[in-house]
């Protein structure tokens, strides 16, 4: 009778274990389902400047790093991109200055001499990534920075206007003069205040595509013909970039938490009647022009995706070397996906400012969900040659 007690105790003791989940007991999810844990990549950054890395610190970090966070076999896959942050960066007098911050100033010369010495180890990286906490000093720059995502959309189009490509994509009008605020998106759009002057580059099937297209900043256009065009940025129109899901959120009709394009997308798509309206509330206008190549970064030279970011030329100049730290989006959108990678700062945004990266994710199919989704804190590291 004694040893049936027991058992029933023990049985008991087992039940309320699992109940208050107290003892540690394993998850798979079969009786309940858990929240989501997402481990930290690395400890958050809050104090301003530039801060220098221990040799073991770096070399742990570097030892991370492999050629699949940048969709690669090989490191050598990295030294196109290379090429075209160290032409950019050799056209600039060495003696100028590139970065200046507390803990660290570098000139156009140092970061030439950087990009030179990475385009000479890259066949060696596969083997040693271990080379880059050796041969470079790596600082990491404070506080850390909001990490956004973009890519190359790809858009239905003619040369000519028809009720089935009805919105046009105008090209850098004459009159527009660079410093002076030029009719806003409400005027160009809805007024029609360039129709009829010989501007349209080309019409498209979707002014939701378009006024992403904008966004965006480049493209490519598909025409009728099954010709293909890269369609790329050419000039704003001076006036502020204020971001729709901001507006979205601000108005109660977007979830603060789940602020995406996909999310505005989908909003738009049920809500067509309020649609131009919400593209009104963000003035600013991007004109076009039409290209064989691309896409072109600010610097004037082709992008790499996964590896070419936009960036506020005042914290992280053309020419530099980043290593970073990113959270991006799973297949759920949630941020769970690590990258561990090298990224080059070669092109502008409207809305980068300050302690911004939006990391350009090319035109594959994945690249929209990414671009969509990434909105995530990072951390970033300055690597300079020993």
């Amino acid at each position: 009778m004694k040893a049936i007690i027991r058992m029933i105790r023990v049985f008991g003791l087992a039940v309320l274990c699992f109940l208050v989940s107290a003892c540690s007991l394993p998850s798979d999810g079969m009786f309940f389902k858990e929240r989501a844990y997402i481990p930290p990549m690395f400890k958050p950054l809050e104090q301003p400047g530039a801060f220098r890395l221990s040799q073991e610190a770096a070399e742990s970090l570097a030892l991370k790093m492999l050629p699949r966070y940048h969709e690669l076999r090989s490191f050598t896959g990295l030294s196109f991109g290379v090429q075209q942050s160290l032409a950019h960066a050799s056209s600039r007098p060495a003696s100028s200055i590139a970065i200046q911050q507390s803990g660290l100033t570098l000139t156009f010369g140092q970061l030439t001499a950087t990009l030179r010495h990475l385009q000479a180890i890259l066949p060696a990286l596969d083997r040693d990534p271990g080379m880059l906490a050796r041969d470079f000093a790596w600082y990491r720059i404070g506080p850390d920075f909001r990490f956004t995502g973009y890519f190359e959309p790809t858009l239905r189009a003619s040369r000519k206007q028809s009720a089935a490509y009805p919105y046009p994509l105008y090209r850098l009008p004459p009159d527009l003069r660079r410093g002076k605020p030029y009719h806003t998106r409400y005027a160009i759009d809805r007024r029609g205040v360039l129709a009829g002057r010989g501007l349209e580059l080309a019409w498209v099937d979707s002014e939701m595509d378009a006024f992403f297209l904008h966004i965006q900043g480049s493209g490519r256009l598909v025409f009728e013909d099954g010709s293909v065009y890269h369609v790329l940025y050419a000039g704003q129109n001076g006036h502020p970039y204020v971001p729709v899901g901001r507006v979205l959120r601000d108005r109660g009709l977007l979830d603060p938490d789940n602020v995406s394009m996909q999310s505005i997308r989908d909003w738009l798509t049920a809500n067509p009647e309020l649609a131009a309206e919400l593209y009104d509330t963000n003035p600013s206008y991007i004109f076009f022009r039409l290209a064989t190549k691309g896409p072109v970064g600010a610097m004037g030279r082709p992008l790499t995706p996964y590896f070419s970011t936009a960036t506020d030329r005042r914290v992280l100049p053309h020419g530099s070397v980043v290593f970073s730290i990113i959270p991006l989006p799973d297949a759920t959108g949630a941020p769970r996906r690590s990258f561990y990678g090298l990224t080059l700062p070669q092109d502008v945004g409207g809305a980068i400012r300050g302690h911004r990266v939006d990391l350009f994710f090319g035109a594959e199919k994945e690249a929209a969900h990414l671009a969509g989704y990434l909105n995530s804190m990072g951390a970033v590291y300055v690597l300079v040659k020993k």
